[in-house]
């Protein structure tokens, strides 16, 4: 979605005067907002949500989502799995790392075999980001993202996000970015990574115990075996969940299109009848990628919060999900200039079953 881009100049001031009396995290290096229901903290780093404290069937708080003890491993840990974080300026993939815009071509760093995954090595998700505004239930961060500091990617961005709770159990994100500078390439998403049993279950870890509906949907992008969309939408069987994750891997990792959602409607339902909490997406987005952690090896510890059951304190593979709501090849919804603003939003509604 894009509005003029005095929305966004707006915002950014407001988030300037309210910075002088920033606080500072807590002494474990996060920010915590809450509601009643529900708890969120964040680092800075990537702009990361680092746990999302919701409630099961039982009223025990339980963290829902991936991620470390420690907040300063974040930007040690090379696999950097991009954990409820934002892998800007543009996700996910681009084709043998190169683009074209007015007949001007860029190449882009290759960080996924031929081609680049989420801007590169340097993205978004890599950054440090300005906190620009604090409360008890809202936490609103900023970054500036020169020319080429995305690797290959013209032009200057400015970015903000604000997460926000609220005491009905939702979550909400809202983003929005403009390139006041010249066109460039530029898609949002959240990387959230779920297990909405926070490795607690004693029968099984995998993330196959959960249920997923996207109601809505009726189609997909056909994906070759880098993952890469072949440019067909293919349309999923009636009452099936169709799709691949390229070459030599098990599980999802694909895009599924919303279709004709009513306006607030939950786009997708994920939910663990072990633990009864279940989370409903909405978002101003056509689409989301699922991807159901194939490279989880087993080496990756979970944190405090979670484990004990089956999986003790370890993360194998196929036991978390990755739901990434964002548009898709259409690419004159993808390059963004001068006098344009894009805004990201999304929110999750956590209940019980």
């Amino acid at each position: 979605m894009r509005v003029p881009t005095i929305t966004l100049a707006l915002l950014v001031i407001a988030g300037l005067t309210a910075s002088r009396d920033i606080p500072k995290p807590g002494a474990d290096g996060r920010y915590t907002i809450s509601a009643t229901g529900i708890r969120a903290q964040f680092i800075p780093y990537g702009a990361t949500l680092t746990n999302l404290f919701v409630n099961d069937k039982n009223g025990k708080e339980v963290d829902v989502v991936l991620g470390y003890d420690d907040a300063t491993y974040y930007p040690k840990d090379t696999s950097h799995p991009t954990y409820n974080s934002i892998p800007g300026r543009y996700a996910n993939r681009i084709g043998k790392a190169q683009f074209t815009i007015d007949g001007k071509s860029f190449k882009t760093q290759k960080n996924d075999g031929q081609n680049t995954l989420h801007s590169g090595t340097n993205n978004w998700s890599y950054r440090v980001w300005n906190v620009t505004a604090v409360s008890n239930d809202l936490i609103t961060f900023s970054l500036t993202d020169k020319e080429d500091e995305s690797t290959g990617m013209p032009g200057l961005v400015n970015a903000n996000v604000t997460y926000s709770v609220f005491a009905n159990g939702t979550w909400n994100i809202r983003m929005m970015a403009n390139a006041p500078e010249t066109k460039t390439p530029l898609m949002l998403t959240h990387h959230t990574y779920f297990n909405l049993e926070a490795y607690k279950n004693p029968a099984t870890a995998l993330i196959w115990d959960h249920t997923l509906s996207i109601p809505y949907s009726k189609r997909y992008l056909a994906i070759d075996s880098n993952a890469l969309p072949t440019g067909n939408i293919l349309t999923a069987e009636a009452g099936s969940f169709r799709g691949n994750c390229g070459g030599s891997c098990e599980g999802y990792n694909g895009f599924w299109i919303f279709d004709d959602a009513p306006k607030d409607a939950a786009v997708l339902t994920l939910a663990s009848p072990w633990s009864g909490i279940k989370a409903g997406l909405r978002t101003n987005q056509p689409g989301a990628v699922l991807y159901t952690c194939a490279w989880s090896d087993g080496t990756a510890s979970l944190k405090k919060t979670q484990g004990t059951g089956i999986a003790k304190k370890k993360m194998e593979k196929s036991t978390c999900i990755a739901i990434e709501a964002q548009d898709y090849d259409r690419i004159d919804a993808q390059i963004t200039g001068p006098g344009e603003t894009d805004i990201w939003e999304s929110s999750w509604a956590f209940g019980t079953l």
